[in-house]
């Protein structure tokens, strides 16, 4: 360590001090040369090494990039394909279903028609036996209520009078 502080102080006592090697001004010639060849060397390589290989690289992507693009639109087309047949099979389904249900409907309400005229059939031919009986039971009432007049008539006069009145009398009377 002597030494080194020595050997110090004999280059600043000489009034020399050794500059910073990249700012002495004396080794600028070499330090551009220098420069210049790295760069150039530099840029050969890129130019001639990497920039090709760069380029391959972007356009193989680019490529790559195209063609699922293209392939994504065929399948997007071959989607809306299905999609307009299904559409169209579904617009067919909807159609056979209305129209069977039309049908089917048809066939209720001739049905429900047959059965109701069946029916109004029925009803007019129970009304009809009804009207006939009622027509017998009032023709029944008005004989019953005749013969009741004419003994009720008998016996009134029989009890008002002492009287014995035929039946044929007393009918008469009570008609008339």
């Amino acid at each position: 360590m002597a030494e080194e502080t020595a050997t110090h102080a004999t280059t600043e006592a000489a009034g020399h001090a050794t500059p910073f090697p990249p700012f002495d001004t004396t080794t600028f010639p070499s330090q551009i040369f220098w420069l210049v060849l790295t760069f150039a060397v530099l840029f050969v390589v890129l130019w001639r090494v990497a920039g090709p290989r760069i380029h391959t690289v972007i356009a193989d992507r680019r490529s790559a990039i195209n063609k699922a693009i293209e392939a994504a639109k065929q399948a997007r087309a071959d989607a809306d394909a299905a999609s307009a047949g299904y559409d169209v099979a579904l617009a067919g389904a909807r159609a056979r279903s209305n129209a069977l249900a039309e049908e089917t409907r048809q066939g209720i309400n001739a049905e429900i028609a047959k059965a109701k005229a069946g029916a109004d059939a029925q009803a007019t031919a129970a009304m009809t036996a009804a009207d006939a009986r009622i027509e017998a039971s009032r023709g029944a009432a008005k004989a019953h209520v005749a013969d009741a007049a004419r003994d009720a008539a008998i016996a009134i006069v029989a009890r008002l009078t002492g009287e014995t009145v035929s039946a044929d009398d007393a009918a008469k009377a009570v008609k008339g």
